[in-house]
Formats: C-alpha cells, structure tokens, sequence
C-alpha cells in the first residue's frame, strides 16, 4: 500500500523502488502519545511497533508498563486518591445537612491502594488491547541508527529491527535534589505506593505535584508541612488565583513555608529531620521530593546517533515534532514542550496524520486547559493575568467572582471560590478564564471550547446561565474589576 510521506516539509509518495524496512513505525514508549499515535498511525495503514518497558506501579530504568506514567503512576492513580481524600472533610460537611456520624470514621489506606492497584492493572490491560494491530515487544528499547532500532528483552537478549520512522514517547521522570540524605525522601511515585498511611509528610516543591499531594494527605489526616521556593505554590499560574489556593490550603490544615528550601535529611528515632534552610527542623514519616521531573532520555543512544537533545535532555522537535535526523521523530513529555497528558495525545495524532495520512498538521498550543487537583481544585484556559499584560497592544480588562458556594452555606464551611476572565479590551475577546473552586475542570473544559472558537465578552454575557450553579457565574459577571493598561515593554499582538 503506497502511503505518502512528510520529506523535507513537503508531501511526497514513496519510489516503488524504496528500501524494505521491518516495519513502517517503530515507536519507543507506550504511554499515552506512544499508544495514540502508533493505533493511528496503524489504521492509517502503517505496519507498526512499539516498545514498552515490563509493568510496574514505580518506574525505574528497567520497568514501565503499557499505558505510561499518567495511567499507572500519574494522572489516574493519583485522581483515584484525590477522591478518596475528598470523603474526609465531606463527612464532616455532612453533619449540618442531618447526616448524623456519631463515631470517627476510619479510613483504611490499605483498601484504597488495593482499589487503585486493581483499576490500574485494568487499564494496562485496556491500552494493551488497544495496540491489538500493532506488534508489541516488551523490553528496553534503543536508537541504533536512523533507521534502525534494538530490542533489550527480557532474558538480556538484543534484537534490532529497520523502521523507516522512529518516533520516541519515553516521557519522563521524577527527579530529586541532591542534598545530604536525598535517599530518606519518595518522588510521587513511591507516594501512589506507600504501603502506610504517614501520619506526618514533609513535602518539598510548589508545583501540580507537591500541592495536590498535600491535599490528598491532609484529606486523610495527616500533618503536611508545605515547602517552596516562591512567595507562592504554583508558579506560572494567575498570581492571584496562586493566592486563592495558598489561601485555601491553609484553611485546610497545611502548614505553607514559603520562600523556604530543605538543605538535610537525617533519620532519627522519631521519624526524618527535614532541615530548611532557615534552620528550622521538621520532622516526618515521609518526605516527598515534588522538584520536577527530567525527559527520559538518558538510556535511548540518540545522541550517538546525531539527535539534537536540549541541556536538560529533552529531545529537540521542529513544529511537526521532527527531530534532526529526518526519519527520527519526538512526542511528549520527552519534548519538553507542554507537559500534559492530552498535549501527548494531540502530538500523536497529528503525528500520524503528518507521517501516514498525507495531512502535515503542526500540534496547536494555545487555549489548552489543565487542572490542579488540589482540594478545592484549580483550572485555567488562555492567558493569566499578568501573561496578558505583557502580550497585550491595548488595555486588558479583568472581571472576577469571589463567592461562599451553595454548599458551604449549610455546611458551614468557610472556603470561597473564585472565578476570573480576563479580556482584550478592544477586541472584547476573552483570552484568558480561571477558577478555584469545587468541580472547576468539569467547568473549565466547557469555557476552553469558547475560547478555541473565540467567544467575546458579550457572547458570555448574553448566554443564560443554569441556576443554581457555580459556573453561572462565569455569564453573569457584567461588571469589570479593574482594567489594566498594557506592559511598557515592545507588545505582540493577542
């Protein structure tokens, strides 16, 4: 079947005299990119491969699993905790709305983890099935060449195959900080893993990460003591919806040192000492090192094979996520580009279309959603407030909604949320919508479709709200909190 390629930016069809190749795609890694893009690249009628090293819930340089870090130590195994940290404060909710619980509830961490080992072996399995037209190999796999891969299985034997496209979608890794007792502290995937509940959790980091596993821990009753850099967790982030989360962390136990580093770890009879760098010594069960994680690169030979790799090891793509070598491409994480699960799988898809659908398709960065799921949970589409101001030509005007939310009317609980659009004065376009609040991504998601489609402040506000909701509040904010005037720095246009 003669299918055509993307060679040197233009589309061209492949001599009949072309040099045979074991397979069309060989890609390395079979998380969520991996996966996506070869299945696509299979039903655009590819003869496909993938590598993927042997399942285990904490990745090491010789384990992994089908379906990658967001399945099996991430996004899904970490929601699965944010759930279960959710029952304990509304529990205690539950009290003002007649629910009469006479006795502390226990919570048993060791049934939750057992729920959670079985749903992600159930999802291994899924993606698994889902590669069912593609020839998976599982082991260690490597660039040997430009056209060429090798297969490390698992009894140590080396096979190498011809691919006439390799495409890497190794991801990354949690990575720690080298102080005196590093090997005291977990990244978060020994923390999905524990097999104890830590009654005392010293967290290093004010990311995703660091934030959403403090919730989950202080939500099962543990004393959390927060570290970070910054005057503020999440960095990147809308300054003033960082303060809103900051704010509710506290209100929820957290202890937050901020501007605030560990310089030692030391065991003791008590648990580890965790020294700042103020000098002050905490003390924990566990200590998590939530400082970042680092492209997975390192074992894959690319660059004895010419392939460009950034200082942190990221591999270097062009806007097709084309390496420097022609027949060498990159996705996710290990591109180091927008780190988030969904962005993986946008890049495999357009991958395919690129290379096996005769359609080049560059990936779109702009107006991509996240969420933080922290408790009570962050998301944002577009531009923050002060990103805003800096690329803006004209004023930028700033609405924003701060409200007890129905439930805590009864409940009694004093935590606000908080909503915020922000807007292109001249245009009316809204470039840029946060909240921080119960059930915020499930709102979220809907306003990042306006946004794609470039809604207008008007068109928010002449939609029609559902009442009684918390994402009504996002049509019904009319009135402007302030209007901020343009950076005084050259702008770029919006």
């Amino acid at each position: 079947m003669a299918r055509k390629m993307l060679n040197d930016g233009e589309m061209n069809k492949p001599s009949e005299e072309e040099e045979h190749y074991d397979f069309d795609l060989f890609v390395i890694g079979a998380g969520s990119g991996g996966v996506r893009a070869a299945r696509f690249s299979a039903q655009y009628g590819a003869k496909v491969a993938v590598c993927e090293l042997p399942f285990h819930p904490i990745s090491s340089e010789v384990s992994g699993g089908v379906g990658g870090t967001c399945v099996i130590r991430g996004c899904v195994p970490k929601k699965i905790l944010v759930y279960g940290a959710n029952f304990g404060p509304e529990l205690e909710d539950a009290r003002n709305y007649g629910w009469e619980v006479n006795e502390r509830p226990n919570f048993n961490w060791k049934t939750l983890l057992h729920k959670r080992t079985e749903e992600i072996v159930r999802l291994n399995g899924i993606y698994k099935r889902l590669l069912s037209n593609v020839k998976l190999f599982e082991g260690e796999g490597r660039v040997i060449g430009p056209n060429e891969v090798e297969v490390i299985q698992l009894d140590g034997t080396k096979i190498s195959y011809s691919a006439k496209n390799i495409l890497i979608a190794t991801g990354s890794r949690a990575q720690r900080i080298a102080i005196p007792g590093q090997e005291l502290a977990i990244t978060s995937d020994e923390a999905l893993s524990l097999e104890d509940l830590p009654r005392r959790v010293v967290i290093l980091g004010g990311g995703y990460i660091a934030v959403e596993f403090a919730s989950i821990w202080r939500g099962m009753g543990a004393k959390v003591d927060l570290c970070f850099r910054k005057e503020l967790p999440l960095s990147g982030f809308d300054d003033e919806m960082r303060a809103v989360v900051a704010r509710n962390l506290e209100g929820r136990g957290i202890n937050m040192h901020p501007c605030t580093t560990l310089t030692e770890l030391a065991k003791t009879e008590d648990g580890i000492r965790a020294r700042t760098d103020h000098g002050e010594d905490l003390l924990a069960d566990v200590v998590l090192f939530a400082t970042g994680r680092t492209p997975n690169s390192k074992r894959l030979n690319l660059e004895a094979v010419g392939v460009e790799l950034d200082k942190t090891g990221a591999v270097k793509v062009d806007e097709f996520s084309r390496t420097n070598i022609p027949s060498i491409w990159a996705i996710g994480d290990v591109t180091n580009r927008m780190n988030l699960t969904p962005v993986a799988l946008m890049e495999g898809t357009f991958f395919a279309k690129t290379v096996f659908a005769g359609e080049p398709t560059k990936p779109d960065y702009t107006h991509i959603p996240c969420a933080v799921f922290c408790i009570p949970p962050l998301s944002v589409v577009g531009l923050s407030e002060e990103e805003a101001i800096e690329k803006a030509n004209g004023d930028i005007a700033v609405y924003t909604s701060s409200f007890n939310p129905m439930k805590n009317t009864i409940s009694g609980r004093q935590e606000k949320s908080v909503m915020k659009l922000v807007v292109d004065k001249e245009t009316d376009k809204v470039i840029g919508a946060s909240m921080c609040g119960p059930d915020a991504p499930e709102i979220m998601q809907g306003i990042a479709v306006a946004l794609k489609c470039g809604a207008t402040k008007a068109q928010f506000d002449s939609t029609v709200g559902i009442h009684p909701s918390a994402a009504e509040e996002f049509v019904t904010m009319r009135s402007v909190t302030r209007v901020v005037p343009p950076a005084s720095k050259p702008k770029t246009n919006l």
